[in-house]
């Protein structure tokens, strides 16, 4: 089989796979479908190099991974910093405690989890933060990756990322507090 033909071949194979993964951490259609693109261009010109040790699919999700780091390193870069004048006040005191107080859930909170109503509303939570916190707080707790390993993929310090984490919590905080916690 050729190169071409190979390649048609993991087009018309791994396409979705690909694309399902890249929409998954992406979160917007356009953007996964560019990546998607770049995977191929990128396996094509390094097509030489694929040694048939593993799966052509696990060295295409690998070549993903690396697009996916690029677009939110160039996406984080380009991206103005985010401010929380509406948690803090000038001092530097917060300007409404109630982020402080627990919710009142019975149980352990597990049977939240369990709940597709909510999970819908932290995923609608989750697709409000800033672009540069959702990828964060997706690599970070979503797929556990482990801190030094989301920073050097994202080239962000681990303060600047525990720093951003902490903001993402407070803004989803916020967030499931107005639309589930104040409804239920």
């Amino acid at each position: 089989m050729t190169k071409d033909e190979e390649l048609k071949s993991w087009i018309e194979q791994y396409s979705g796979p690909l694309l399902k993964r890249a929409l998954y951490v992406l979160s917007n259609k356009e953007d996964a479908q560019d990546v998607v693109q770049e995977v191929f261009l990128a396996a094509y010109s390094a097509y030489d190099s694929f040694e048939g040790k593993s799966n052509a699919l696990t060295w295409l999700m690998a070549i993903l991974n690396r697009k996916v780091a690029d677009f939110y390193r160039k996406k984080y870069k380009s991206e103005p910093n985010i401010r929380l004048d509406h948690f803090f006040d000038e001092t530097g005191s917060w300007k409404n405690n109630d982020v402080l107080n627990d919710w009142n859930v019975s149980g352990d909170g597990d049977e939240l989890l369990d709940s597709t109503e909510f999970n819908k509303t932290l995923e609608e939570c989750i697709e409000e933060l800033p672009s540069k916190w959702k990828i964060l707080l997706k690599m970070y707790y979503i797929e556990e990756k482990k801190a030094p390993e989301v920073s050097q993929e994202l080239n962000v310090s681990t303060t600047n990322l525990w720093k951003i984490l902490q903001r993402s919590r407070m803004q989803l905080r916020e967030c499931l507090e107005f639309n589930w916690f104040s409804k239920s």
